[in-house]
């Protein structure tokens, strides 16, 4: 069947809403807040409100007298294998806490939920970017006061890695890809017969540079920068994560702008374009170490994979590993709404989170 399903995606300034029947899009929408509007909350929670009014607004005129379940953008709750969750009372008490983190995201949740309770129907999450499924292995970092982190593009991931599985005529849960999503950040993860058992942690942490982010740094040159005195712990942190990568080289986080001073000649430009896609390669060649050699294929996706120079440069050194499958862009809102119809439709069972044991 069909089922009518409601998907919100709050972001930093702006809260998506779309409206699906079965795979149909009836209603889409994107309600922009102005940062001065923002900036008025004392804190994210105090948004829920003036956000809960704003999306009632948008589906007002919609027919959802047959909507069948309202599913959220799932946020920063405690490390949680990969799926589609009801959202309930453990979940609503980590997300308004922000648990793991402050984030815009973690509105989704709640939002579902509240307006799911206006219909008498259930409320969902999937994939949220805490999802974690790594092997033992793969959290030791190399120094027992740090542990390996699962932060990452968990929605699109696994939705891409499911879509691909599906067109090879496989189910998820018996294929294995390397899927890298190249965005403002970059991540890329072992998926091994429906797990993500290895991913580089995509928020602040470790892996390729991206066009705002950092990734790995040489560590003896960065204790010496953040102990100079030169420069303040939030500042250290804006500059690995938002004024990292090729904002900090060239001052933009837009690969078009790379793209269009390499036409005009500029060398360093064409560096730093090499450089991010090697770094990308890197990652990959590890993930395939991780997986043995044995994968279905590489799936390169996120906003930068609309780039055919990119995915040309970084497939240059990973066409031999195995097929390559570019699927461009990302559908958060498509992404969140197939969480939802494969619990309504009986494919899967919706998993409940436990928060604190």
């Amino acid at each position: 069947m069909a089922f009518l399903v409601l998907a919100i995606n709050p972001g930093s300034t702006s809260t998506k809403v779309a409206l699906f029947q079965g795979d149909a899009v009836i209603l889409t929408e994107e309600i922009s807040h102005p940062r001065e509007t923002i900036a008025t909350f004392e804190n994210m929670m105090a948004q829920f409100e003036f956000r809960y009014q704003l999306v009632k607004e948008a589906i007002a005129t919609a027919d959802l007298t047959q909507l069948a379940a309202v599913v959220g953008r799932g946020g920063l709750l405690r490390p949680i294998a990969g799926g589609t969750y009801d959202v309930n009372e453990a979940m609503q008490r980590d997300l308004e806490i922000g648990v793991s983190g402050q984030h815009a995201s973690n509105l989704g949740g709640l939002l579902a939920r509240k307006i799911a309770d206006d219909y008498v129907i259930p409320a969902y999450i999937v994939d949220p970017v805490v999802v974690d499924e790594l092997e033992s292995v793969a959290r030791i970092s190399g120094n027992a006061h740090i542990e390996r982190q699962s932060i990452f593009h968990a929605l699109n991931q696994k939705a891409v890695a499911r879509n691909v599985a599906n067109k090879l005529g496989k189910a998820y849960a018996e294929s294995s890809f390397i899927v890298a999503h190249l965005g403002g950040g970059i991540s890329v993860g072992a998926h091994k017969m429906g797990r993500v058992i290895d991913v580089n942690n995509a928020l602040d942490g470790d892996g390729p540079m991206s066009p705002e982010r950092s990734g790995s740094l040489p560590m003896a040159s960065f204790l010496d920068w953040a102990f100079s005195g030169e420069i303040t712990k939030e500042a250290l942190h804006n500059e690995i994560v938002g004024r990292g990568g090729l904002v900090s080289y060239k001052g933009t986080n837009d690969l078009r702008d790379i793209e269009r001073q390499i036409l005009d000649g500029d060398k360093e430009a064409q560096e730093l374009f090499e450089a991010m896609a090697y770094q990308v390669a890197k990652e990959i060649g590890a993930n395939a170490a991780v997986l043995k050699g044995q994968m279905d294929a590489i799936i390169l996706t996120g906003g930068l994979a609309r780039s055919a120079a990119f995915v040309k440069e970084i497939s240059q050194y990973i066409h031999w590993i195995a097929p390559i499958r570019t699927e461009p862009g990302e559908d958060e809102m498509a992404a969140l709404n197939e969480g939802a119809q494969r619990i309504l439709q009986g494919i899967e069972e919706a998993k409940v989170y436990q928060g604190e044991e």
